[in-house]
């Protein structure tokens, strides 16, 4: 959500192609390779066959519960609302299939990229729109959660549609009670989507802040302050929310893991812009910063030279210093209340860094440098792309199938920890009892209120006897278990020791494989005391 207020920029160089508006000439190959993405980029963010992993799978049961309990249910869960009301919406239409609740973020990805295009138009002119448009549309971080049901593909474009309607207040002049309106609205949305939205919004609330109050023009200082307050009538919207929120901070969090040091979370950040676990991530990581950079401090002075200038150039200074104070910001915060940092969060930045890439590339003069550059980037961004998409995210789907292929009616499926309930619930035969460590509960949803609290007191010795008073002699123990979890440190170990020393023995069914699956557990199986 940011703007500047210098005209697009016109790289030297760019011959042949179609006029476009301002001189630029857009390259015929660069138009045919951006439909090229955009065509593959629409396919692959519904291609994903892996089972929900965590994550996604908590989402479609928070979303399945009647629309007045979702609010309550988050208090256990530590998410705003507005994207589990859409699920749940979607959900009534398409149902809870793998396919049908992944796509509703598909959909959102996909209708991200006209948007896209327009924001590169806007700030840099029809050649950096067929840029960014390129570069959104292969994008591994974008592929992968057009293919993830969580609510990150909807901040894409809540960003994006913010960005476009700050900017036409101010450099258009669209200031009018309704463009107005829109800027309250998707701030409201923002805030009612992600939590890291609020440092989104901080920092763009401090550039509008200092535009009202440097600007030479009384026009610009009015549309600035104009703007501000319509962010601030957005915010004002989620006070509803604060008790809520105040409460998930005081007992939810992130017992998962603490904050990272500031130069792991940038190196994490663009290694997951990257592709993730994708074999070459670092070198796509490294990419991306040196493509930002030179978006912020190049400029094309001819056809072969890029000028360095530390006072950074137009027009992408106001882009470069929301993305760098979101990312500071939610650092800081993260650091002050002790809290993690998934790349996922920096979702709110996302578009503005694939921005800052494709000005990086618009940087290059020369048509065909440039050209060649957009490929490598197009290549690069599509092999991660691609890894993530055919790798599966969880273990759950072959666990599932091991237990269909045992287990009985009455049988008593065990998860340890409770974080490998939701998914796998969703993959192993109804007619069986499943169960989660600690609490003995229904394996749908995770309790993350007091997490850590309560899973330091669990008892694993207790705990098996319950599980195995519920077994009785004559069904057969599968426990679905995992030692590589926080606030668990052991527990599992334990639980599984102390059922196997009341059974006898026990089977491994699946061996943990966590070099292919990023959620991974082992399957064994405890026999029945009788015959």
């Amino acid at each position: 959500m940011t703007t500047e207020r210098l005209q697009p920029a016109r790289p030297a160089g760019s011959r042949g192609g179609g006029q476009a508006a301002g001189g630029q000439q857009v390259p015929l190959e660069l138009i045919a390779l951006s439909v090229v993405a955009v065509v593959v980029g629409v396919v692959l963010r519904f291609a994903a066959r892996t089972p929900l992993w965590l994550d996604e799978a908590l989402s479609v049961n928070v979303a399945r519960l009647p629309l007045v309990d979702i609010p309550s249910a988050l208090r256990h869960d530590g998410h705003p609302p507005l994207y589990y009301v859409l699920l749940h919406i979607w959900i009534g239409v398409f149902g809870t299939s793998d396919v049908a609740v992944r796509a509703l973020s598909g959909v959102f990805a996909v209708a991200a990229l006209p948007l896209m295009w327009l924001t590169g138009r806007r700030r840099g002119g029809p050649l950096l729109a067929w840029l960014a448009l390129l570069v959104l549309a292969v994008s591994p971080f974008a592929l992968r959660y057009a293919t993830e049901t969580r609510m990150y593909a909807l901040l894409v474009i809540l960003v994006l549609a913010g960005w476009l309607l700050v900017d036409g207040a101010l450099r258009l002049g669209r200031d009018g009670r309704r463009a107005l309106a829109a800027i309250a609205l998707v701030t409201a949305a923002l805030l009612y989507t992600h939590y890291w939205s609020l440092w989104l919004l901080a920092a763009t609330g401090s550039l509008l802040a200092w535009r009202a109050r440097r600007a030479q023009d009384e026009g610009e200082r009015r549309r600035a302050g104009r703007a501000l307050a319509a962010i601030g009538m957005g915010a004002a919207s989620f006070i509803p929310w604060l008790p809520v929120l105040v409460d998930q901070a005081r007992h939810t969090g992130t017992p998962w893991s603490g904050p990272p040091r500031p130069t792991t979370l940038l190196a994490s950040t663009l290694t997951d812009f990257g592709g993730g676990d994708f074999r070459d991530a670092e070198l796509v990581g490294a990419m991306i910063l040196v493509l930002m950079l030179l978006a912020v401090f190049g400029a094309t002075r001819d056809r072969f030279t890029i000028e360095i200038d530390v006072r950074t150039t137009p027009p992408f200074r106001a882009d470069a210093y929301v993305a760098a104070g979101t990312l500071v910001l939610g650092a800081a915060v993260a650091y002050v209340t002790w809290s993690a940092y998934a790349t996922r969060y920096a979702t709110v930045l996302f578009p503005l860094v694939m921005l800052l890439v494709a000005g990086g590339i618009q940087r290059f003069g020369d048509r065909w440098v440039r050209d060649g550059i957009a490929v490598v980037v197009t290549g690069a961004f599509l092999l991660g792309g691609v890894y993530n998409l055919v790798t599966s995210r969880t273990q759950a789907g072959v666990i599932g199938a091991a237990v269909g292929e045992r287990a009985a009616a009455g049988d008593v499926v065990v998860y340890c920890p409770d974080q490998l309930g939701p998914g796998g619930s969703r993959e192993v035969p109804a007619e069986v009892t499943q169960l989660v460590y600690p609490t003995l509960d229904g394996p749908e949803r995770v309790d993350w209120r007091d997490y850590e609290a309560r899973n330091r007191a669990a008892d694993p010795q207790a705990i098996a006897q319950q599980i195995l008073d519920r077994a009785g002699p004559s069904h057969r123990i599968f426990l679905v278990w995992s030692g590589a979890y926080a606030t668990f440190e052991g527990q599992c170990e334990a639980l599984f020791d102390a059922l196997a020393s009341a059974r006898g023995r026990a089977e491994v069914l699946v061996e943990e494989d966590g070099d292919r699956y990023y959620e991974h557990a082992q399957l064994v199986m405890l026999p029945a005391s009788t015959p």
